[in-house]
């Protein structure tokens, strides 16, 4: 995600055990988290073993499933290079030590840096003092808001997963011929930007078939709140046709409230692309029919975008010679139809 915000849980036994939350930083218990596997790298072009370099890493601590993913990738697509050396720093949701850290990173020459912020703001200055010193900065997901800060921003889409879920659940009601339905809508944090993002995406989506949200309420990227939300909104609406979750960890809580209350006349959409969802989805009897992306695989894609910008190469796809500023990844959507591909691509909340 791009801000400070809550996002992984676990429900276990049908209790709520954590309730931690999807790009946050609050101090949890680490889950048990399956890393997303990053394709291999290939045997010719710019995957052939080049200039040494070595590439720092910082991001939070691994708190919950989505972050914990982000390392574990970021590592294993570093240890398919012969030409990178890896030099991650102890992961902490303190600012004040992730900016001691990445400045030791700095100390240290490394060639290039892969910053995933605790706080892209508060962490925008020590990213202006790598590039000030020469080392190129990917900044990871919570992007800084200087553009000074990084030679490069990858990270997910907000707004498309809204738009992606929007149109999911608007082509299959008109599919089915339902006119005025009850769609009600689980926000991570109301007041982010992301939050913002992908419910706007979402509202614009369902414009287009003549649909809008009858209700929304946010419950704080936690199982324990998904939980609580859920409940009471399958209380305040006795029929609902449609429900989009933000987030597939505060899911785990949301689907238990549902299972709880026996309904199961509507569908529902997802988000993020967690392991558990996409085993909901691939059953063929849950109310959960889909969930759209926001993968922990984009931090594979940092490390390949660092080690091609210190060794002054661009992405062998383009014509141009230079990596891009900018890389916006594709929110997509995952259906019982082509689970079986994303699977690989999931992480454990």
């Amino acid at each position: 995600m791009s801000d400070n915000v809550a996002r992984r849980g676990f429900l276990v036994g049908g209790a709520v055990l954590l309730a931690a939350g999807c790009t946050s930083n609050e101090p949890a218990a680490a889950p048990s988290s399956a890393a997303p596997q990053p394709a291999p790298a290939a045997t010719g072009g710019n995957d052939q073993p080049g200039e040494k370099v070595v590439i720092g890493f910082s991001a939070p601590a691994a708190d919950h499933g989505w972050i914990a993913a982000i390392a574990k990738n970021a590592e294993a697509t570093a240890k398919q290079y012969s030409d990178i050396e890896f030099k991650p720093v102890e992961p902490t949701n303190d600012i004040n030590q992730q900016i001691s850290a990445v400045e030791s990173l700095i100390a240290a020459k490394v060639n290039a840096l892969v910053i995933l912020p605790n706080d892209g703001q508060q962490l925008n200055q020590v990213a202006l003092q790598a590039t000030e010193a020469g080392i190129p900065v990917v900044n990871l997901d919570r992007i800084f808001p200087d553009k000074l800060a990084y030679r490069t921003w990858v990270g997910g889409d907000n707004y498309g997963m809204g738009v992606a879920a929007g149109h999911y659940i608007g082509k299959q009601l008109k599919d089915k011929g339902v006119s005025n339905p009850v769609i009600v809508e689980i926000q991570g944090i109301a007041t982010l930007p992301l939050t913002q993002d992908r419910t706007k995406g979402f509202e614009d989506a369902l414009k287009t078939y003549g649909f809008s949200v009858t209700a929304k309420q946010d419950a704080q990227f936690t199982v324990e709140t998904g939980n609580e939300v859920a409940t009471s909104l399958l209380q305040a609406h006795k029929k609902i046709d449609a429900m989009w979750n933000h987030d597939d960890d505060q899911g785990v809580g949301v689907l238990a409230a549902i299972k709880e209350a026996s309904r199961d006349e509507f569908i529902m959409v997802g988000g993020a692309g967690s392991l558990n969802a996409m085993r909901e989805i691939q059953s063929g009897s849950s109310v959960l029919q889909a969930t759209v992306t926001y993968s922990p695989t984009m931090a594979s894609s940092a490390i390949k975008l660092a080690r091609l910008i210190a060794q002054g190469k661009g992405m062998s796809d383009l014509v141009e010679n230079q990596v891009p500023q900018s890389i916006t990844l594709a929110s997509e959507t995952i259906t019982k139809e082509n689970v079986e591909k994303y699977l690989a691509l999931g992480f454990e909340s």
